[in-house]
């Protein structure tokens, strides 16, 4: 049995029954493994939602470095494929992206400030595109770069709360109205 198994299975069950009512015993009878090996991998519950916020951030992180890695573009052209790449992440994890905004307030805050430190790093990349642009005048110089950013994350990032994947909206409509509406919303105000 491997980690991600083990942290997958953890995800279904901490989505389905909640962190707080999940038990470890929830998640070795899903593994079909007894409860005592399950300690294999983690010591306690915590070990399990901490472990799975963290491999959403490794998963991330290589995103943000691909994008980081593109220098010969444009911040605009580099926010809208973060955009895009982060959405459709989103899609394709939309049990662990439900456990990770759902239940990140149940870690013990030194876990919780792990975790925020590591979210804010994805925060500052955006802010840095967003300045970026502003100053290539891609981007509104109006407003402040921070609030942009915020809105790009609640854009990219609540699909996770509405979105069905056997629903009637395709995931690839979603990710180019997501793109879409935060490149309009970017742009610089037309001035009369």
């Amino acid at each position: 049995m491997r980690d991600r198994e083990v942290l997958n299975t953890a995800a279904e069950v901490f989505a389905r029954q909640g962190y707080a009512a999940a038990t470890v015993q929830q998640v070795a009878d899903e593994l079909g493994i007894l409860k005592g090996s399950i300690y294999y991998y983690i010591k306690t519950k915590e070990d399990l939602l901490f472990r799975l916020l963290e491999e959403v951030h490794e998963d991330l992180d290589k995103r943000i470095a691909e994008v980081a890695a593109l220098e010969d573009e444009d911040a605009l052209e580099r926010l809208e494929r973060y955009v895009r790449i982060q959405t459709e992440y989103t899609l394709a994890n939309l049990t662990k992206i439900s456990v990770y905004y759902d239940n990140l307030d149940q870690l013990s805050q030194p876990n919780r400030k792990v975790i925020l430190a590591r979210r804010k790093v994805h925060e500052d990349f955006v802010v840095d595109l967003v300045l970026r642009g502003q100053a290539e005048g891609s981007i509104d110089d109006q407003r402040d770069a921070r609030l942009i950013a915020y809105s790009i994350f609640s854009t990219i990032i609540w699909p996770y709360r509405w979105y069905r994947p056997r629903g009637r909206i395709k995931a690839a409509d979603v990710v180019e109205g997501c793109v879409e509406f935060i490149l309009r919303g970017v742009a610089p105000a037309r001035r009369s």
